[in-house]
């Protein structure tokens, strides 16, 4: 499981690349799990997914972009969005700040740093989006029928 601890994997070397979504990917490398954040995806020969969303007229934050940066954070290890996961238990957007309050797996999960970093750099590709505050929480305890339908049948839980 990826821990946070910088890896450099040698140009040429075999990596089982297990998953990309949101922009980051997962690898294996030597029976190591590591992340490859967005801005080093080239290096694996893959173009970075980058958010890119129209200013609203009105010139206020649009919920409907905060949720679809929200959808872009993906788990480096289910390949499930933390929205579709059951993660994300609340989103509240006023003025130019956007709260969410989330969770994780389980209150174990050493991913809770770069998850939580994941949201706040995708909501602040958000257009006028200045404050992204993250409240990590373990009540209620996430379980797995807080996940959607859909993420349920992508995992084959179904």
């Amino acid at each position: 499981m990826p821990t946070g601890t910088p890896l450099t994997v040698p140009g040429g070397s075999f990596v089982t690349l297990t998953q990309t979504l949101g922009g980051a990917c997962t690898i294996v490398y030597n029976g190591n799990m590591a992340r490859v954040e967005p801005e080093d995806v080239d290096a694996l020969g893959l173009a970075p997914e980058i958010l890119d969303f129209a200013p609203p007229a009105d010139g206020a934050v649009s919920s409907e972009q905060v949720w679809q940066a929200l959808r872009s954070v993906h788990d480096p290890e289910i390949p499930v969005n933390i929205v579709d996961l059951g993660l994300v238990y609340d989103c509240k957007v006023e003025d130019n700040a956007v709260d969410i309050e989330m969770t994780l797996t389980s209150p174990g999960c050493g991913m809770g740093p770069v998850l939580v970093s994941d949201v706040e750099r995708r909501l602040g590709n958000v257009p006028f989006v200045e404050t992204v505050r993250v409240n990590l929480v373990f009540d209620p305890p996430w379980a797995r029928e807080m996940m959607s339908d859909e993420a349920q049948l992508e995992l084959g839980l179904f």
